[in-house]
């Protein structure tokens, strides 16, 4: 597995390519967190935050396709909100009888799940287009520009980086596997619980060759003088156009905010 395979950086020739990772970054959050903040059940809100997720993804020339594809991940953990159609109180829309009980499930409950919702779909999705518009270097050194302490940036590039080491690591020995099995498939021919012990001595193998590979991989950075800090040649400067975008797209955040709350 090379390091392209799981990149999420996609390049393109679009406006918000052409952004200051430190701006792409900012707004991000700035987006996210209006997102998370806006109360449930105002329903026009939350269509123009779609709206301008839209433009925004428009604007990257990622595909409005390639968006939704990512942001589905995201899908399974907002579900776990079921349970607040349930638990919220309010006027009963429908009764329920559960093992000789009942449950009910409330407008404000369902406004709460339709919130929760789209609230993660949308902060995924602009998720999904700040790193598909932004090299991962780029995010790191913004991450350290907007003064994130430099342990999480180290955590978060060594964190991403290794990630395809290891995945290289579970396929070399996975061949290995199959390369000793009498089958094709590679399983062998013992039993369920056989399997299961082959595949907890794989992983076990694979833990400790990780910490053997990040005790050597760090010796040999502290040797050449690395104290956690990620630096540059050149620190690149903020454009014109780029303070510009920033101010327009959170004014406008700012307006949506001001909608939902009056």
């Amino acid at each position: 597995m090379h390091i392209h395979a799981l990149d999420a950086y996609r390049s393109k020739a679009s406006l918000v390519h052409r952004l200051d990772a430190r701006v792409k970054l900012f707004l991000a959050v700035l987006f996210i967190v209006a997102t998370a903040l806006t109360p449930d059940g105002v329903w026009l809100a939350y269509v123009l935050l779609t709206g301008l997720l839209l433009g925004v993804v428009l604007a990257s020339r990622l595909g409005v396709g390639f968006v939704l594809r990512r942001s589905l991940v995201a899908l399974p953990f907002a579900l776990a909100a079921v349970t607040a159609m349930f638990s919220t109180p309010g006027q009963a829309l429908l009764t329920m009888h559960v093992f000789g009980g009942e449950l009910s499930i409330t407008d404000a409950g369902v406004s709460r799940f339709v919130g929760i919702l789209l609230k993660s779909w949308l902060s995924v999705q602009m998720a999904v287009v700040l790193t598909a518009s932004t090299p991962f270097p780029a995010l790191l050194r913004a991450m350290r520009s907007l003064r994130i302490p430099k342990v999480l940036v180290a955590i978060t590039g060594f964190a991403y980086r290794y990630i395809f080491v290891i995945s290289d690591e579970v396929l070399r020995m996975m061949r290995a596997r199959a390369a000793r099995s009498g089958t094709r498939s590679g399983r062998g021919g013992g039993s369920v619980f056989w399997r299961a012990r082959v595949t907890g001595g794989m992983a076990g193998s694979l833990f400790l060759r990780s910490i053997e590979r990040s005790e050597r991989i760090y010796d040999a950075m502290v040797a050449r003088g690395y104290d956690g800090e990620v630096r540059v040649l050149r620190a690149s400067a903020l454009r014109f156009g780029d303070v510009i975008v920033a101010l327009v797209f959170a004014l406008l955040i700012v307006v949506i905010q001001l909608v939902a709350r009056l």
